[in-house]
C-alpha cells in the first residue's frame, strides 16, 4: 500500500498486526484504543475544518445515520447508568459497567464516525485484511498439528489481563481447544472462543472477494474457509452463504424476469410446497442436534432473560449480566444473544437505541445494493453477518476484533452521502449527458 494518509495508516497497520497482537494477548485492549483514537481524530478533524492537514479534511457533513448511531449509543450509557440505579449496583460497578460500555456500544458509535469522517478508502481495510488472511495461512499447518504432536492447548495467558476484561480467555493464546461434547479439536484462531472465530472468516471471505488481484482473492477466500470450517461454527456456515450470495442476488430483484421466476416458483409450491417444508423442518433438526448441548443451554438462557426482564426491570433492565443458574452450565444470563441480553440488561431502552440505528443502516445497505451493486453488496454482507451474529451473540463484547468491518459500514455513510451530494451537480453540467451519475469510486 502506497500513499496512506495518517489516519489509513494507522488502520492499515494496526489490522495487519492482528497475529502479533494476539500472540501477546493484546488485542483486547488495542480494538478500544483504536476505536476511540480515530474517533478523536475525527472529532478533532470536524472542530478544525479547513485548518486540518490537507490529507485529513472531512469531506462534506457528518451523514444522518452516523448522528443515529451516536444518539442510540448515548443513550444506551443513560440506560446502563438508570439500571444500575434501580437496581442499587452502586459507584464502583457503576463506572465498571461504564468503561465496559466504552469498549463495546461506544467503540460502535466512534468507529463509524470515524469510517464517515476520515478519509479512509475501503481498499486500505480491504487490503490489511488480506494480510491478515496470509498470516493466517502461513500459520494454519502449525495449528493443525498441534493438537497431534502433544502440544498444549493454551499456550499462556498475557499479563495484560491486569487491564480488566470480561475473562481471562480475552487475554489467553491458544492453539486450539477440545469441544466438551466430543472431546474433539477446535480452532479459535485469534477469537476468544470458536464460534466467533468462524464469524470473522466469514468476513475474511467478504473482504478477499472485493479485492482485484486473484492471488488475494484466493488467500482470502481458502483462509476465511478455513477458519469457518475448523471452528465447527454452524451459524458461520449460515452466515457463509447468506453474506456471500445474498448481495449478489438482491440487484436481480429489480429485474423484470426475477420477479417472473419468483412468480413461478410460487406456484409450483402448490405441487411441491408440503415436501419442501418437510426438508426445511429436517434440516432445522439437524443443524439444531449438531450441538444439542449448545442449542440446549441458548434456548434456556434466552427463555430466562425474557421472563426476568418481563417480570422485574421492564425499562431500564437489571444494569448487568447475572450469573445463571447449574441448567445453564452458569453461563451469565443476558449473554449469547444481542437483543435478549440487551432486554435484560438494559430493557426496552437499550434495544430502542440499537434497533433504530441498525435498521436504518442495514435499509441503507439494501437500497444501495440495488443501485449500485459494486459499492453495497460489502456492506450489506456485513450488516447481513452481523444480524445473524446478534442472534446468536453478544455483539457489544465483540466489538474489539469486528472493528474493520465497523468501519466499512461508515465508509459506505460517506460514499453515500458524497454521492448524493454530487449527483446534482454532474446532472446539471449537462442536461443531454447520459453518463451514469451514481457510480462507485474505486477501490
Amino acid at each position: 500500500m502506497r500513499n496512506l494518509n495518517p489516519a489509513e495508516s494507522i488502520v492499515f497497520w494496526t489490522l495487519a498486526a492482528t497475529w502479533p497482537l494476539y500472540m501477546l494477548g493484546a488485542l483486547y485492549i488495542v480494538g478500544p484504543v483504536l476505536a476511540w483514537s480515530l474517533g478523536g481524530l475525527a472529532c478533532l478533524a470536524l472542530f478544525l475544518g479547513p485548518a486540518m492537514r490537507r490529507d485529513l479534511r472531512v469531506a462534506g457533513t457528518v451523514p444522518p445515520v452516523v448522528w443515529a448511531w451516536l444518539g442510540g449509543m448515548a443513550l444506551m450509557l443513560v440506560a446502563l447508568w438508570l439500571g444500575h440505579i434501580g437496581e442499587g449496583l452502586g459507584l464502583g460497578q457503576t463506572i465498571k459497567s461504564t468503561i465496559g460500555w466504552a469498549k463495546g456500544w461506544g467503540m460502535l458509535a466512534l468507529l463509524i464516525l470515524a469510517g464517515a469522517v476520515l478519509p479512509i478508502r475501503r481498499i486500505a481495510v480491504v487490503r490489511a485484511q488480506s494480510v491478515v488472511a496470509l498470516i493466517t495461512l502461513l500459520l494454519l499447518p502449525a495449528m493443525l498439528a498441534a493438537p497431534f504432536i502433544g502440544l498444549p492447548e493454551r499456550i499462556f495467558v498475557s499479563p495484560l489481563k491486569a487491564a480488566g476484561g470480561p475473562g481471562p480467555e480475552y487475554f489467553t493464546v491458544y492453539l486450539y481447544t477440545l469441544d466438551p461434547s466430543t472431546w474433539t479439536p477446535r480452532w479459535q484462531f485469534y477469537a476468544p472462543w470458536s464460534p466467533f472465530a468462524g464469524l470473522l472468516g466469514t468476513v475474511i471471505v467478504m473482504m478477499a472477494l472485493e479485492e482485484k488481484r486473484w492471488q488475494w482473492i484466493a488467500i482470502g477466500i481458502l483462509a476465511g474457509l478455513a477458519m469457518i470450517l475448523l471452528s465447527k461454527s454452524r451459524m458461520s456456515l449460515v452466515a457463509l452463504v447468506v453474506c456471500t450470495v445474498g448481495p449478489r442476488m438482491l440487484p436481480l430483484v429489480a429485474k423484470s424476469f426475477a420477479w417472473q421466476i419468483a412468480a413461478a416458483a410460487m406456484a409450483s409450491l402448490a405441487v411441491f410446497g408440503q415436501a419442501l417444508l418437510q426438508m426445511v423442518q429436517g434440516a432445522v433438526g439437524a443443524f439444531k442436534s449438531a450441538r444439542a448441548d449448545s442449542t440446549r443451554v441458548r434456548e434456556t438462557l434466552q427463555r430466562i432473560a425474557y421472563d426476568r426482564w418481563q417480570t422485574e426491570a421492564v425499562w431500564f433492565g437489571h444494569g448487568t449480566v447475572q450469573p445463571g443458574p447449574h441448567i445453564v452450565e452458569y453461563m451469565p444470563i443476558g449473554s449469547h444473544h444481542t437483543w435478549f441480553g440487551l432486554l435484560f440488561v438494559k430493557g426496552v431502552t437499550g434495544v430502542l437505541a440499537l434497533i433504530v440505528p441498525f435498521v436504518w443502516q442495514l435499509c441503507l445497505a439494501l437500497d444501495d445494493t440495488v443501485r449500485n451493486p459494486r459499492r453495497g453488496r460489502l456492506p450489506l454482507g456485513i450488516m447481513l453477518a452481523l444480524t445473524i451474529l446478534t442472534f446468536g451473540e453478544n455483539l457489544e463484547i465483540e466489538v474489539y476484533l469486528l472493528w474493520p468491518a465497523i468501519l466499512i459500514l461508515g465508509i459506505h455513510a460517506r460514499e453515500i452521502a458524497a454521492d448524493r451530494v454530487a449527483r446534482p451537480v454532474r446532472s446539471g453540467s449537462d442536461p443531454f449527458s447520459t453518463a451514469p451519475t451514481g457510480s462507485a469510486p474505486a477501490c
